[in-house]
């Protein structure tokens, strides 16, 4: 029968474990297994390979996404690396020029050493048939992006990566299969940081990728296999465990989302405010084409200057000034000081990232005690008086 992701989000890849009936998966806490004789084993042998645990949560990843393949990851920094060693020196790269800074350090600082070469295309002011020339090998996108919540037209990308012969891979970190699905959209590989949302209890590191091609899933699976990226059967429990509210925290996140973006609307201290499906926003045609709805992630850029933005971050009560996303707790960041600090100046004001942007994780508290606590803020911090 056909399953809603609601459904999918509670059971998908899931059956009771076979030898005591456990509804939920048990954490398979060992490295190695026993074999009848040499060679002759059940499937599996040694941890880094193969776990039980890790498996269950990949099946359940692959059937949210619309995938045939899912591989965990120690972090979505590690998923992010993996890919990349699926090219040679020599390779050429085009990746959203809003991203990650992670991904941005990741790209430039390592993977550039060793001769690939990265360019870096604002998606949303080019056509696919320029931002992606003959010759290019992979496709990396964000959308939404990280922290201008910008959104590409991921079936013309993925339309044109493969007309070219690139790989075209989608973070869909912010999004979750809850909102969008980019497999169903024509990328190859969707990319997950499950530190966030898909754990949504902000006490786990991970990662994924997720894919329909299964001779992609293979050469990740060796790579990974052989670099050891993996993430520990309890940090896999864990992200399957929160996976079984994804759906309805997701609600509860774009509910108080879209209620703070009305109310930052209005504030005069406020310049500007980014939420990709609020009519507001410059790709809201785009963003309700590809996606039935978006999470708590917000952005806005203060009328003022970095320090007053460092002073209200630091004075909020309920918004716990962090790094990271996607947790049931609400999050506050500067990212020009913090998540995209490793960017340099110069690169951050071409791509517009202001020192006055303010990142939130909209958490899943009382939307009005949100409001209060940015409202408190602003006064404590001298922003209003």
């Amino acid at each position: 029968m056909t399953k809603r992701i609601d459904t999918i989000a509670i059971h998908g890849g899931q059956r009771p474990e076979p030898v005591t009936g456990a509804v939920m998966p048990p954490v398979f806490q060992t490295s190695t297994y026993a074999q009848e004789e040499v060679g002759k084993h059940t499937g599996y042998e040694y941890s880094r390979s193969q776990n039980p645990t890790r498996e269950a949560l990949e099946r359940c990843l692959a059937e949210l996404e619309g995938g045939t393949h899912a591989l965990a990851f120690g972090s979505g920094c590690a998923a992010t690396a993996t890919i990349q060693h699926l090219l040679s020196t020599g390779a050429k790269v085009v990746c959203g020029d809003d991203v990650y800074g992670g991904t941005w350090r990741l790209f430039t600082k390592v993977f550039a050493r060793l001769g690939i070469d990265y360019t870096f295309v604002d998606f949303t002011k080019v056509t696919a048939e320029e931002a992606i020339p003959e010759g290019t090998n992979l496709v990396w996108l964000e959308s939404p992006t990280n922290p201008l919540l910008k959104v590409s037209d991921i079936a013309a990308l993925s339309k044109r990566g493969r007309e070219v012969g690139a790989i075209v891979v989608v973070d869909n970190t912010f999004a979750t299969p809850i909102f969008q699905r980019p497999l169903e959209l024509g990328a190859h590989l969707v990319v997950h940081s499950t530190t966030k949302y898909l754990n949504g209890h902000s006490d786990v590191i991970g990662g994924a990728v997720v894919t329909k091609d299964a001779e992609l899933a293979a050469e990740l699976d060796f790579i990974r296999n052989s670099a050891g990226p993996v993430p520990g059967p309890w940090d896999c429990w864990l992200t399957l465990r929160g996976l079984k509210t994804l759906a309805v925290r997701m609600e509860r996140h774009q509910s108080n989302a879209v209620a703070l973006v009305e109310w930052l609307l209005e504030q005069p201290e406020v310049k500007t405010v980014y939420y990709p499906t609020h009519p507001s926003h410059p790709h809201y045609e785009v963003a309700n084409k590809q996606m039935s709805g978006f999470g708590g992630m917000v952005a806005f850029e203060l009328d003022t200057d970095l320090e007053a933005a460092r002073r209200l971050c630091a004075q909020t009560e309920i918004f716990t000034l962090a790094e990271s996303l996607g947790g049931v707790e609400s999050l506050i960041e500067l990212p020009a000081a913090m998540t995209h600090a490793s960017i340099p100046p110069e690169v951050r004001e071409e791509i517009g990232i202001a020192d006055g942007l303010v990142r939130v994780s909209v958490g899943i508290e009382h939307i009005d005690d949100l409001i209060a606590d940015l409202e408190q803020a602003l006064r404590a911090a001298g922003i209003r008086s």
